[in-house]
């Protein structure tokens, strides 16, 4: 994953407060939506459109079970991010021996 894509993966993941609520959430359990409206006291929409970002974003999956769809984080996505910031980590501590002089 590109620094930049680690980014952008990052603020997709917890660039909201309702939506790192929700990664916290799904994290412990799969839930489906009515769970997560219960639990966080956010409207229908507004979690189905964070849930939307998510899977977009391929960090949750869905699973229909009857008349509900449940959630779930994808663990493998969720690790890609992390060695993204790993490398991002070595990148930063890399740097702190090198500046780019002034014209």
């Amino acid at each position: 994953m590109q620094s930049g894509g680690v980014a952008d993966a990052a603020v997709k993941l917890f660039g909201d407060p309702l939506r790192a609520e929700i990664v916290r959430l799904l994290a412990r359990e799969q839930m489906c939506t009515c769970h997560l409206v219960d639990d966080t006291g956010a409207r229908q929409s507004t979690i189905s459109y964070h849930l939307r970002v998510l899977r977009e974003a391929g960090f949750v999956a869905a699973e229909p079970r009857g008349r509900y769809t449940y959630y779930r984080l994808r663990p493998e996505a969720l690790s890609m991010l992390t060695s993204g910031i790993a490398d991002l980590t070595v990148q930063a501590h890399q740097a702190q021996a090198v500046r780019r002089p002034c014209p």
